[in-house]
């Protein structure tokens, strides 16, 4: 090896004369590293060379495993028959969520959401237009079948439940589940209008 290197260094010498040459020393020290199993110093283009070529083949071995992965993770379209609809009417907005029978939700929507502002929010009109809008979202998991489940005592609450089964969707139970204190807190001072 220390022959080798000797040997090296001699063409070093020889070649430094000409500036056109430079390229040559580069490749010969990348021989003596290799000779002596470390890493070469490197100028310039020739680290982003060896950069680019080091990415090149870190994708190409990644394109092969991604390949794979995206076979496997074919989508399977989630269809829920059954489901609850949770509708809160109160006097500022109307709200309704759809879920599966364990409680996880599909889609939701509100009278807030499509743009209602003020006092409109809580109007019946607006309740049919978030009905609509939920009803539309939850298409895709081919929902068929609601529970319905009411909560509140804003002015949406029976025309959300119309325009709900108006949507194509058969309504199995209706059950308010407004919460009533039996004489818990004390309640607000009445208003003066």
């Amino acid at each position: 090896m220390a022959e080798e290197n000797k040997k090296i260094e001699k063409k070093k010498k020889s070649l430094v004369k000409n500036a056109e040459d430079k390229q040559k020393i580069d490749k010969l020290s990348v021989a003596k590293s290799i000779a002596n199993k470390t890493v070469p110093e490197k100028k310039g283009k020739n680290k982003k060379d060896a950069k680019a070529k080091k990415m090149e083949e870190k994708k190409e071995v990644k394109e092969p495993e991604a390949a794979a992965k995206n076979k496997k993770k074919k989508k399977i379209k989630r269809q829920v028959l059954k489901g609850q609809a949770h509708i809160q009417c109160t006097y500022n907005n109307t709200m309704i969520t759809i879920s599966d029978l364990n409680g996880a939700v599909l889609g939701w929507s509100s009278a807030g959401l499509l743009g209602f502002k003020g006092a409109k929010k809580s109007t019946p009109y607006a309740a049919t237009q978030v009905a609509r809008d939920v009803a539309e979202k939850v298409k895709k998991f081919d929902v068929r079948e609601l529970e319905v489940f009411i909560k509140g005592v804003g002015s949406g609450r029976e025309s959300s439940i119309r325009s709900l089964a108006n949507g194509g969707f058969t309504l199995l139970a209706i059950r308010d589940i407004t919460p009533i204190p039996h004489n818990g807190c004390r309640s607000r001072k009445p208003r003066r209008v």
